[in-house]
C-alpha cells in the first residue's frame, strides 16, 4: 500500500458535475489500495462535506475556500503581463501551496496526483515527491482560439492560445507521468506542448452498476441537457440550441419539452416555449432515464462528455455534435446521431422523437459500448497499474 496526495479543484461532494465524476471514480478506486490524503479547494456551500468523508474514503482531508476567476480583479489584470495565463495567475492560492508543502513536509508520500491543470499548477511545491498529472487538457483552448469568427479575433486570441499551450509543456517537463481522456487530446498535447512526459489515455468511465435504475417509463417528447453553465462550452451550447434549433422542433413537434439540470449561474439564455429548468437535482440518473432522449449540442470543448457516456448507461437516446462525441468510440446511427448545423440537429431530433425502433437500437448498442469500453472494470486497471508503477519508482 502506497501513501497517495491527490490535488483536486473539485470536491468530488456533491456530484453535481463531469469532472467532479471522475475524480471520485478515481479516489474510491485509489482508497481501496492505497492511503489517500485528499487536499480540494471547495465552495462555502460544500465547506462543511470535508469532515464527514474523513477516514471514510480518504486517510485524511483538508478544504481550502476557492476563489473563482474575476476577470476585473487586480490580480487578473497584472496577469496580462504574465507567462502564465492569467486566470491561473489570478485563482492562484497562497494557502493551497503552504498546505501542500506542509502536508509534505510532515509525512512520507510515494507520490503526488494533481488532477487537471489548475492543481498541475502547484508543483513547484511538491518537494521532489514523484507526481502524476491527472486529465491534461488542450483541447477547449484550442477550439477558442479556431473557430473564432474572424481573422481579427484570432490574432486577438493568439497570445492567450501561446500563453496555454507553453504553460501546459512547463507543466509537463514537472511531471514523471501524464494521463489525458482521448487520442484526440494526447496528440494535440504533443502537437503544440511537446515534452518529455509520457502521455496515457485513461478514458472518462462510469461504474456501470450504479447505473441499473429501476425501470422507468420514458415521458414522451422530452428532452433533457445536463450541464452546468460555469462551463462556458455548455451555455454556448444552450443558446445556441434555445435560438436555432428548439423553434425547429417544435414546429413539428409542439408538445416536445426540454430539461436543463446543472448550475446556471445566473447566466441569461433566449426566451423559450417548453423549457423547464430543474437547476441541480441530487440525482441526475432518474431525470436523465424520465426523458425520451439526451441532447449534446456542443461546439466548443476538449476531453470526452461523461453526460454522453451516463446517458448511454441509463438507455436513454443522444443525439449530438461531432464535438461533442469526440474522443469517444461512438458511431452515428449505431451508438448515437451526430449532427453540426441546426438544421440537422432538429431533424435528428425528430426522427428519434418518431422512431421507438431506432431509440431502442441506439440505446442498446450503446449501452453494450459502455460496457465493453467505458465501465470502471474495464478502464481503472491501466490506471491503477500507473500509479503502483509511480509510486513504487
Amino acid at each position: 500500500m502506497s501513501r497517495i496526495l491527490f490535488l483536486s479543484q473539485w470536491l468530488p461532494f456533491p456530484i453535481t458535475n463531469g469532472s467532479k465524476l471522475r475524480i471520485h471514480n478515481l479516489l474510491h478506486s485509489l482508497s481501496e489500495q492505497h492511503a489517500v490524503t485528499l487536499l480540494s479547494f471547495t465552495d462555502r456551500a460544500e465547506a462543511h462535506v470535508g469532515d464527514s468523508l474523513r477516514g471514510v474514503l480518504y486517510r485524511d482531508i483538508h478544504v481550502v475556500p476557492w476563489q473563482s476567476f474575476q476577470p476585473s480583479s487586480r490580480r487578473a489584470r497584472l496577469g496580462l503581463f504574465s507567462k502564465i495565463p492569467r486566470s491561473f495567475v489570478a485563482t492562484y492560492s497562497p494557502e493551497m501551496a503552504n498546505l501542500i508543502g506542509q502536508t509534505l513536509a510532515a509525512d512520507k508520500y510515494d507520490l503526488v496526483i494533481a488532477s487537471q491543470t489548475t492543481m498541475a499548477g502547484y508543483a513547484p511545491n511538491f518537494s521532489g515527491v514523484p507526481a502524476l498529472f491527472e486529465e491534461a487538457e488542450l483541447g477547449v483552448y484550442y477550439d477558442q482560439y479556431v473557430r473564432v469568427a474572424s481573422a481579427w479575433q484570432r490574432v486577438r486570441y493568439m497570445p492567450t492560445w501561446l500563453k496555454q499551450r507553453n504553460y501546459l509543456a512547463s507543466l509537463l517537463g514537472q511531471f514523471q507521468a501524464c494521463t489525458v481522456v482521448s487520442e484526440q487530446e494526447r496528440n494535440l498535447i504533443k502537437r503544440f506542448a511537446p515534452s518529455r512526459c509520457p502521455i496515457y489515455v485513461v478514458p472518462n468511465f462510469l461504474c456501470l452498476s450504479e447505473y441499473q435504475t429501476p425501470p422507468i417509463a420514458a415521458q414522451p417528447n422530452t428532452l433533457v441537457f445536463t450541464g452546468s453553465f460555469r462551463y462556458f462550452a455548455n451555455h454556448d451550447a444552450m443558446v445556441w440550441f434555445l435560438q436555432e434549433i428548439l423553434p425547429q422542433i417544435r414546429a413539428q413537434a409542439p408538445d416536445a419539452q426540454l430539461m436543463i439540470t446543472g448550475d446556471h449561474a445566473n447566466l441569461p439564455l433566449p426566451p423559450s416555449e417548453g423549457v423547464v429548468l430543474k437547476g441541480v437535482v441530487a440525482d441526475i440518473r432518474p431525470v436523465v432515464a424520465n426523458a425520451w432522449m439526451s441532447i449534446v449540442p456542443l461546439r466548443f470543448g476538449g476531453g470526452t462528455r461523461l453526460k454522453i457516456l451516463e446517458a448511454m448507461a441509463l438507455r436513454t437516446p443522444v443525439v449530438t455534435t461531432s464535438k461533442g462525441a469526440e474522443g469517444l468510440d461512438a458511431r452515428h446511427d449505431e451508438h448515437l446521431l451526430i449532427a453540426d448545423t441546426a438544421e440537422d440537429f432538429a431533424a435528428q431530433v425528430i426522427r428519434l422523437l418518431r422512431d421507438s425502433d431506432l431509440r431502442k437500437r441506439l440505446t442498446a448498442n450503446a449501452w453494450q459500448l459502455v460496457r465493453d469500453q467505458y465501465d470502471a472494470a474495464v478502464v481503472l486497471p491501466q490506471f491503477l497499474n500507473l500509479v503502483a508503477s509511480l509510486a513504487a519508482n
